[in-house]
């Protein structure tokens, strides 16, 4: 009966996402809900004491980096930098690799730091514009856009400064750049079977004489590429927050990052006040490196672009901080989900499930992207399966030898496979923006989704194979 309990809160919490509903709202009558058909009389203790307590704890650690990706993402639109890369990418690759130059595109600007929601927004158009030009399916951009946005460089490479690749960190004492081999390794599988599953699809409709199609929804106007700032401009601030992450976090295996020569393992904060606070540096120097990379890309924005920025920053960073804060409170929400439901006597029971699967990787990476997939978010299933177990981990990996970089990779590379199921907030953003349905569109990002879940095991693989990480 307590198994039940526990699965019945994670189909529930799956059904209300899927249909679209706040997971803001109905996360905490989720959680509730498994708690008062298991003891009613621990309802409002399990409210403050676990789930608030676990969703106040997650936006502690990672608002700042919801908020300054967010804003970054956004004087990046505002400059006229996101037209100006888009463009120059897609000059450099030919107009007639539509589909390679769009995936170029979004890899570029995500792993530059730009947020994946914003990516879509600016992508889109151009998409659009090629894909008419090349008489090639509309029905084919969402798995375009998906497999530059949401897959190698959201989780695979390292240094990523997307939240799939910070969340980890915290868990594990690593950095963002933790195992760049098996995160190149991975991205590389992934880049290339996404191409090849995407260009068999536009030959498929070649052949069958499938175009563009006529009378769509949602279609962009014509995009201006005029008057556009010069590309080394616009490629300046991706660049520095890409520098200044390696440059303050470290590079394994290479050299300590500046935040560790600095401050060392810990901080004791004095100032004037009676008692010091000890902050544990060593769990949080990914978090202080990514979120002081988005800040200097900030700043750089506005020292090469400050008069179209200054003029619409004021209702853009309106637009930025909403959007923020609805894409952590969302996260929180499930990460306070996953505190209550792994308290839960019927948690047990999955867990030890899970513990029977023998190899350790094979386990994290099960356990991850099956949460992502029932949450329909890879932070957010990600954050419920190492707050619940990444001590489990831990424990299995120390006991074989299998170096905490790699558990980093894994667990990222696994939030970022079943997630982008029909319900993930992502994919119902990129078809709406498209003006395409789940009907048109939605197997070709399931593709993509399958390649990513495939990639995991692959890099598993090449771990267990070679030991190089």
């Amino acid at each position: 009966m307590d198994f039940l309990i526990a699965l019945a809160a994670l189909c529930f919490l799956m059904f209300v996402a899927y249909r679209g509903y706040s997971v803001i709202l109905f996360a905490p009558i989720a959680a509730l809900g498994a708690v008062f058909f298991t003891d009613p009389h621990a309802v409002p203790a399990a409210f403050t004491g676990l789930f608030m307590e676990k969703m106040v704890g997650f936006a502690k650690l990672y608002f700042p980096v919801f908020l300054l990706g967010a804003v970054f993402g956004k004087v990046i639109e505002l400059s006229g930098f996101a037209k100006s890369i888009v463009s120059t990418i897609i000059r450099i690759v030919g107009k007639e690799q539509a589909m390679l130059a769009i995936v170029l595109v979004c890899a570029v600007l995500t792993y530059g730091g730009v947020s994946l929601f914003v990516v879509v927004f600016a992508a889109y158009p151009f998409a659009a514009e090629l894909f008419r030009a090349g008489d090639i399916p509309k029905r084919l951009i969402p798995g375009t856009i998906a497999l530059g946005a949401f897959s190698f460089t959201m989780d695979a490479l390292p240094f990523s400064p997307q939240i799939q690749n910070i969340i980890p960190t915290f868990y594990f004492g690593t950095t963002t750049g933790a195992a760049p081999i098996l995160g190149i390794v991975g991205a590389i599988f992934i880049f290339i079977f996404g191409m090849t599953y995407l260009e068999w699809q536009k030959r498929r409709a070649r052949a069958n004489g499938e175009g563009y199609g006529e009378g769509h929804a949602n279609e962009p106007a014509p995009v201006d590429v005029t008057h556009l700032p010069p590309p080394w401009i616009a490629f300046l601030p991706l660049i520095v927050v890409f520098g200044i992450n390696i440059i303050l976090g470290g590079f394994p295996g290479v050299f300590t990052g500046l935040i560790d020569w600095g401050y060392g393992t810990s901080y004791d904060l004095k100032l004037a006040m009676d008692k010091s606070i000890v902050t544990q540096v060593k769990d949080i120097r990914a978090i202080w490196a990514v979120e002081a990379a988005l800040l200097t890309g900030i700043v750089a924005v506005f020292l090469t672009a400050f008069r179209p920025v200054s003029k619409n920053f004021a209702d853009g960073s309106k637009a930025a901080v909403a959007g923020a804060l609805l894409a952590a409170m969302n996260t929180a929400s499930e990460y306070g989900f996953g505190g209550v439901i792994a308290a839960l006597p019927g948690f047990l029971a999955i867990r030890d499930a899970l513990g029977a699967i023998p190899n350790t990787l094979v386990r994290e990476a099960v356990t991850v992207t099956s949460l992502a997939g029932i949450t329909g978010s890879a932070s957010g299933g990600m954050s419920i399966a190492l707050a619940a177990m990444s001590k489990d981990f831990i424990a299995a990996a120390n006991a074989v030898g299998i170096p905490m970089e790699v558990l980093h990779r894994v667990a990222a590379m696994a939030s970022g496979g079943m997630d982008t199921l029909p319900h993930n907030g992502a994919v119902i953003t990129l078809l709406a923006v498209t003006g395409l349905t789940h009907r048109e569109s939605y197997k070709d990002i399931f593709a993509v989704t399958v390649l990513k879940t495939a990639a995991v095991f692959v890099v598993i693989g090449v771990y267990e194979f070679t030991g190089l990480y």
